[in-house]
């Protein structure tokens, strides 16, 4: 193993600017979730279901606006997609603190239409600045980098509520938002690489919305459904055996060894299909839940853990080279809405199964589940586009 392919990446042109704006801008991203959680239950003094509805409607806002703004950057280009949203994200923080709960939770579904996209915008950046050969490495870097800004955000935004406050933690985030479109906007960095067709000519949805494209978000979706059982059912071993206390630190070493393999895999000679990468994942999490303390479960969770950075980068890959550079903006929101609605749709299943039946069956049936959506997608796989081109659609007809 060398690190030379990540040296390379970073020699690219604006790669290595491009890495730094996004790791900075997505640390207030990952603290926004927790940030409303705070404020619902300290400031507006109610319960975390109502502080879940927040968060639903954020996810639901999310998933709608990321593929929108992703159309919009492939028609019209990164900064008035970028200066609208920071525009909105500057309304919303500003507000937010001094809203009713009811406003709130309209609110929260706006945000979320209009939150700035730094994750797939990043990730389409990557596609247009690195070459597909380098990709890999490209998208492997990426997501270690998106690691390290959720192992600081959420700590971040816990440790700012608990010292000032969640009205100057929402205000912090705001700047931080802010702070991060305006990075974007400075930077503008390149959505299309030189040879690809200049940003407003379509590309229609039926060349590369196929069933082999729905197949890598099913996927996509299966990785983060169990990820999030994963760590929900760790904590609810920790809590178990008296040992809460330990959580962070249990959840950091899961999110070590990700960067270990990530690391390792954008440094391979050659990468793996997501099939393989997202079913073996799944399929190591099956039996981790036999295991009896949590020391030995966290030991247990390594192998499965040390697939998480390299499952999740191998789906953007393979999306960026199956789908055309007019639509990529698009395809990378779609990605970015199936990551969500894995999150959103797995906490309360697995609540649900941890409160009914136990932490040992959580983490089978997520990691069957995620082996169930991985078998369906085969079939589609086998009939998958090749490598996309860029697609200059045909001038209209007089």
């Amino acid at each position: 193993m060398t690190v030379d392919p990540y040296r390379r990446v970073l020699a690219i042109p604006g790669v290595r600017a491009l890495m730094l704006v996004g790791l900075v801008a997505r640390i207030p991203v990952t603290a926004a979730g927790l940030t409303l959680t705070v404020h619902v239950v300290n400031s507006l003094k109610l319960g975390f279901f109502q502080a879940g509805l927040v968060g639903a409607a954020v996810t639901v806002g999310t998933a709608v606006g990321a593929p929108v703004s992703g159309r919009f950057v492939d028609r019209h280009g990164l900064r008035p997609v970028v200066a609208i949203t920071t525009v909105a994200e500057v309304a919303f923080w500003v507000s937010a603190p001094f809203l009713p709960y009811w406003l709130l939770l309209g609110g929260a579904v706006l945000g979320g239409v209009l939150a700035l996209p730094v994750m797939s915008l990043v990730r389409q950046c990557v596609a247009a600045a690195v070459p597909a050969e380098q990709r890999r490495a490209g998208f492997a870097l990426d997501s270690m980098l998106v690691e390290v800004a959720y192992m600081i955000g959420p700590a971040l935004a816990v440790a700012s509520a608990t010292a000032f406050g969640s009205g100057a933690t929402m205000a912090a985030v705001g700047m931080g938002l802010v702070g991060s479109g305006v990075a974007m906007l400075i930077l503008n960095p390149p959505t299309r690489a030189g040879d690809d067709e200049a940003p407003g000519a379509a590309v229609p949805r039926r060349q590369w919305l196929t069933p082999a494209l729905f197949s890598v978000l099913g996927i996509t979706f299966a990785a983060t459904f169990v990820l999030i059982a994963t760590e929900l059912s760790l904590v609810a071993v920790l809590k178990a055996d008296n040992a809460a206390r330990w959580s962070g630190l249990a959840i950091g070493l899961w999110c070590f060894w990700s960067l270990v393999g990530g690391f390792v895999y954008g440094a391979l000679p050659r990468g793996f299909s997501p099939l393989v990468m997202i079913g073996a994942m799944a399929a190591l999490t099956v039996p981790v839940g036999l295991v009896g303390s949590w020391q030995l479960l966290c030991m247990a969770m390594i192998p499965a853990g040390i697939l998480c950075a390299p499952a999740l980068s191998t789906t953007a890959d393979t999306l960026s080279q199956w789908v055309p550079a007019g639509a990529r903006g698009e395809a990378m929101g779609l990605h970015g809405t199936a990551l969500t609605l894995g999150l959103a749709v797995s906490a309360p299943i697995t609540g649900s199964i941890i409160d009914t039946y136990g932490t040992r069956w959580s983490f089978a049936i997520a990691g069957l589940a995620g082996l169930l959506l991985v078998i369906l997608a085969i079939p589609f796989w086998r009939r998958a586009p090749q490598p996309a081109q860029s697609v200059v659609p045909e001038p209209a007809a007089a």
